[in-house]
């Protein structure tokens, strides 16, 4: 018993290293996409003629580059290991960035938007490192390993708006590109702080059992359900935060900095939930934590409807930012929760592609759902969204009662 005892203590301590690591190193790339989706539209805005309506299209770029290294990262990890394909994805970064900041000295915006794509293909290899953190830890503490990658983003969101308010005018009167090239040595330093990182690699054993085919593992209720329920918090939040500096700047006449502000109050609203989200998770449910996650989001409708005051807005992306760690947080431990060590990758490379393909397109559509029908119509789209996902975790939470109490 004591032996037993003993090695889930070192299992523990171990775990919670590889969890440190990986946060510090979340923090640092996770500063980046704050200052992509505050400026990023902007930016493409200002690179455009008459025709605004493709604004967004450099920010479908980012996601559609984090749909592609949700890919690369499950191929790399194979060949290279978790650790060198995190540096790898810094890497690419890193020379997104010098490429987005060349394409505003030229105001070229198809090479910006390349630049973001190569960014969003960082992001995509660094939303791998939840995974990686729930992978190295026991069971029990899986949801709160999530929750502290999670949390790491309160940095990030306190260091990439600030870093994009006191950049972007660095190279005036070529905006923005300051703030892009601020992106490279946080890319570098991130590099050296995954080195001495060590991590377990999900291997198959013979007290595993078979490896089940990915249609089995991907048409399972839990896995549905998990799946559905993040991609529709994340899609949103998405759609919604592209689109809100554009309504706040170019529809409300709001400064610039008004809008990074309201971006950095929305990531901190984000990633700050997750220092106790994984409690939440623990003490009633991860179920229970995805609805409510889903009933913030449609507060964050109501707040958006009342008004364009600079008010609604930020209470609006802050709503915003709760709901979708409620939601997004429980997603990923349903999802978590529905395979084998031995199957992780290829389901959470099947995953990760139709959840950044669906964010991808929520947040090309933004920019021309705005241009077409304004700030307005944009919030009635969280309603069918979120009571479709809202069915789907009730009927689960009915299904495991049900099996309880058989």
């Amino acid at each position: 018993m004591d032996a037993t005892v003993d090695g889930l203590q070192k299992q523990l301590q171990t775990a919670r290293r590889s969890v440190a690591l990986l946060a510090a190193t979340q923090a640092i790339l996770g500063s980046g996409p704050p200052m992509v989706f505050a400026l990023g539209g902007l930016a493409g805005y200002q690179l455009l003629g008459d025709d605004k309506s493709l604004s967004t299209a450099p920010l479908t770029g980012f996601n559609v580059g984090m749909a592609a290294g949700a890919v690369a990262i499950a191929v790399s990890s194979r060949f290279l290991g978790r650790k060198s394909s995190f540096m790898l994805g810094a890497l690419l970064g890193a020379f997104g960035a010098a490429v987005a900041a060349i394409a505003l000295f030229q105001a070229n915006f198809w090479l910006f938007a390349l630049g973001l794509l190569l960014i969003g293909l960082c992001n995509g290899f660094t939303q791998k490192i939840r995974f990686a953190a729930a992978d190295a830890s026991p069971s029990f503490y899986k949801p709160k390993a999530i929750s502290w990658i999670l949390a790491a983003g309160v940095v990030s969101a306190v260091l990439g708006p600030q870093l994009a308010i006191w950049t972007q005018d660095l190279f005036e009167p070529v905006l923005f590109a300051g703030a892009f090239m601020a992106i490279i040595p946080l890319c570098l330093l991130a590099i050296a702080m995954l080195s001495p990182l060590k991590l377990p690699e999900a291997v198959g054993t013979a007290s595993a059992g078979p490896v089940r085919p990915l249609r089995e593992i991907v048409l399972t209720q839990r896995f549905i359900t998990g799946m559905v329920c993040g991609i529709g918090s994340y899609a949103l939040m998405t759609f919604m935060m592209t689109g809100a500096p554009l309504a706040m700047v170019i529809g409300c006449g709001f400064p610039s900095e008004m809008a990074t502000l309201g971006i950095q109050w929305h990531v901190l609203a984000m990633f700050a939930p997750s220092f106790f989200t994984g409690m939440l998770i623990s003490r009633f449910g991860v179920e229970k934590i995805v609805a409510a996650g889903l009933l913030i989001l449609m507060g964050c409708a109501v707040v958006a409807h009342m008004g364009i005051e600079l008010w609604n807005f930020w209470g609006a992306l802050v709503l915003l930012g709760i709901g979708w760690n409620f939601g997004f947080i429980g997603s990923t431990a349903i999802v978590a929760s529905s395979y084998r060590p031995h199957e992780a990758d290829k389901v959470q490379g099947f995953h990760d592609i139709i959840l950044f393909t669906t964010v991808a397109l929520s947040s090309f559509s933004s920019g021309k759902v705005f241009t077409a029908y304004g700030w307005s119509f944009m919030n009635l789209i969280i309603w069918p969204v979120t009571i479709l996902c809202l069915v789907l975790i009730l009927a689960l939470m009915a299904k495991s009662r049900s099996t309880k109490s058989a």
